[in-house]
């Protein structure tokens, strides 16, 4: 059975190789999104359409960052536990 600290070494792990590519789908989704809302604001005479699209962008956005800075948190713990 292995010892906590192992235990901990490895989830903090499995949760940096989880986290890291959905924050970085998340932050390209997003930027995605926030330029098809710029091109449907250039081309659209109505409001709405892009407003929904740039605020669903940001959000996509704003949590793929959050996820990826969780990322790199859990890997740095990983790293340092790791040597000891």
């Amino acid at each position: 059975m292995p010892d906590r600290t192992t235990e901990d070494v490895l989830r903090h792990y499995r949760t940096w190789k989880r986290l890291a590519p959905l924050g970085l789908i998340g932050v390209g989704f997003g930027v995605s999104l926030v330029g098809h809302a710029t091109l449907k604001k250039a081309s659209s005479d109505r409001t709405w359409p892009w407003v929904v699209a740039g605020t669903l962008g940001l959000v996509a956005l704003n949590a793929g960052l959050s996820m990826f800075g969780d990322a790199v948190k859990h890997r740095t713990l990983y790293e340092i536990n790791a040597e000891s």
